[in-house]
């Protein structure tokens, strides 16, 4: 049974009582909350996602909880809680799915050490994987967006899952977080996108969710062996084109943007490094949307790096 197989009242149910059970494979959550706005958007952003047994072991047993409602109206708030301890510090209270979706990003990255977690976007393509590694204002989520409904297979937006033993890369195919002038952006490029409302003010700024495609959820459990680390950098005007990264960067840069490296110590490294060794790693620079699926068809087709047109 899937989400989607829930009416309203039903999923409100589950979500009041003992818990909604998700199957995000490779982990499962329990979630819990009396807010329709979470309802809401669980409905919208996991559609497709299978429900886990509800007698079954959960990874992840989250709350989104109403503050005390002594605040006047429009100061309501929420509070998210893992294993039933607050875990950071109130919201207001129409950021609840955007705590929701923050908050099993920490889960995961906080607990789930037989990965390698790195703050990266993965997208797959004929069995091989791309990773997005994330530095502020890189432009990574508006990239996979596009990518995710032009013949690329969303694995993550926010966390790539590199397994030590395997040298595969996991992802969860949950949504899509888009901040800013990207929403309008990827609304108008993408129309067959499924956005939320934009949540204004949050600590990004103005954020929208996008459901991930039903393909994507449907594979969810596929894995990936990886083909490429390209950096990507949004630069106005410029002209969609790849050029070489240095390994040695590449391996710097995951590791920065990685939230237990320093957990796993040796086997973090190694991780690495046999993954920089392996892939073509590359820097994407981009100005326009319209370049974005012909220059990654090049990529995948085995071209040499240069701009979009293969020069």
């Amino acid at each position: 049974m899937k989400i989607s197989d829930l009416d309203r009242a039903a999923l409100r149910a589950r979500l009041r009582g003992a818990g909604l059970r998700l199957d995000l494979h490779p982990f499962s959550a329990c979630v819990r909350s009396e807010l329709p706005a979470l309802a809401d958007a669980v409905a919208l952003l996991y559609a497709d996602f299978p429900l886990a047994a509800e007698d079954g072991f959960a990874d992840f047993h989250l709350e989104i909880r109403a503050e005390p409602r002594w605040l006047p109206f429009g100061r309501w708030r929420a509070r998210f809680l893992y294993d039933g301890l607050p875990a950071f510090v109130s919201l207001p209270r129409r950021q609840a799915p955007t705590m929701l979706e923050w908050g099993l990003n920490w889960c995961v990255a906080s607990h789930a050490h037989q990965f390698l977690v790195c703050h990266a976007a993965v997208l797959e393509r004929d069995g091989r994987a791309l990773v997005l590694p994330a530095p502020p204002g890189s432009g990574k989520s508006t990239l996979t967006a596009v990518l995710a409904h032009r013949g690329w297979r969303l694995l993550s937006d926010e966390l790539a899952l590199l397994d030590p033993a395997t040298g595969l890369v996991h992802g969860m195919a949950r949504a899509v977080n888009l901040k800013n002038a990207s929403i309008d952006l990827v609304t108008g490029f993408v129309p067959e996108a499924v956005m939320s409302p934009p949540v204004p003010d949050t600590l990004k700024g103005t954020v929208a969710l996008m459901r991930p495609p039903a393909e994507a959820v449907r594979r969810r459990a596929e894995p990936a062996r990886p083909a490429w680390v390209v950096l990507p950098r949004w630069q106005a005007g410029a002209r969609a084109g790849f050029e070489r990264l240095d390994r040695a960067q590449a391996a710097l840069l995951l590791a920065e943007q990685s939230f237990n490296y320093h957990v796993l110590g040796r086997r973090g490294f190694d991780t690495l490094t046999t993954l920089v060794g392996a892939v073509d790693c590359l820097s994407f620079r981009y100005g326009t949307l319209d370049e974005l699926e012909p220059a990654f068809e090049a990529l995948a087709a085995g071209r040499p790096p240069g701009d979009a047109h293969g020069t």
